[in-house]
């Protein structure tokens, strides 16, 4: 197979890892529920010879039709094609075809964060948003951000509320997503206890605040980790 076919097979292939997992959207994060059918009938050739896909267990796979599209696993395809394959968590990117380049660190001189000026009309929106929760009225909201965000918006879900800044979301419920994850505890600067993990592909930082939980994720991984552990610290009621 020359190199061209390859790289159409997999430009193919790489668009099912686009709603691995069917979960509804939840806590900041960027999944969507759909419905969507494993389709058997579908048979799949390499070279001219008929080729199975398995995952890592062993587990035969199968192609996914949604919404009139066929989608095969890239990582099975990948494999066979010997081409290398890898998802970068940070940079929300699939790279095919050679090593992931690496995340250069972020100097400390940009960890440095400002203060988050809401406005009138945004402060009465925010407060909206939280009234539409019994016995979870009380406003809360991040006082500082990473330099170069700004507060866009703000809405409320059916488990609490999300402030959406530019570069990172911050997201407050009664609920405790994080709970039924593996993760890393980690101490704040404030004493508090947190714990980052990944539901899918983006990192969020959880804790607890007086009677509700706190999640930051920066969706588009503007903002670094560092970052967003300063700017957890400075989430509080507003006067």
């Amino acid at each position: 197979m020359n190199n061209n076919m390859k790289k159409s097979i997999l430009a193919f292939a790489v668009v099912g890892m686009t709603f691995t997992g069917a979960a509804g959207v939840f806590a900041g994060t960027q999944l969507q529920k759909i419905t969507a059918y494993l389709n058997h009938q579908i048979g799949i050739q390499v070279n001219g010879q008929t080729y199975a896909p398995v995952d890592g267990q062993g587990r035969q796979l199968a192609p996914i039709t949604y919404d009139g599209t066929t989608y095969l696993p890239v990582r099975a395809l990948a494999d066979v094609l010997k081409v290398p394959v890898n998802y970068d968590a940070t940079l929300h990117q699939v790279q095919i075809g050679s090593k992931a380049p690496e995340t250069p660190e972020i100097p400390e001189s940009n960890t440095d964060l400002i203060t988050v000026n809401y406005t009138k009309a945004q402060l009465e929106e925010i407060i909206k948003a939280f009234a539409k929760f019994e016995s979870f009225e009380t406003p809360y909201a991040p006082q500082q951000m990473a330099k170069g965000d700004g507060f866009k918006l703000v809405g409320a879900s059916d488990d609490g509320v999300n402030l959406i800044f530019n570069h990172m979301t911050v997201s407050i419920s009664p609920r405790d997503y994080a709970y039924e994850y593996e993760g890393k505890t980690i101490t704040l600067s404030n004493g508090v206890q947190a714990k980052w993990y990944t539901p899918s592909e983006t990192p969020m930082l959880s804790f607890k605040l007086d009677d509700r939980f706190v999640t930051l994720s920066s969706p588009d991984g503007k903002i670094s980790q560092t970052q967003m552990e300063k700017v957890a610290v400075t989430v509080a009621k507003l006067k």
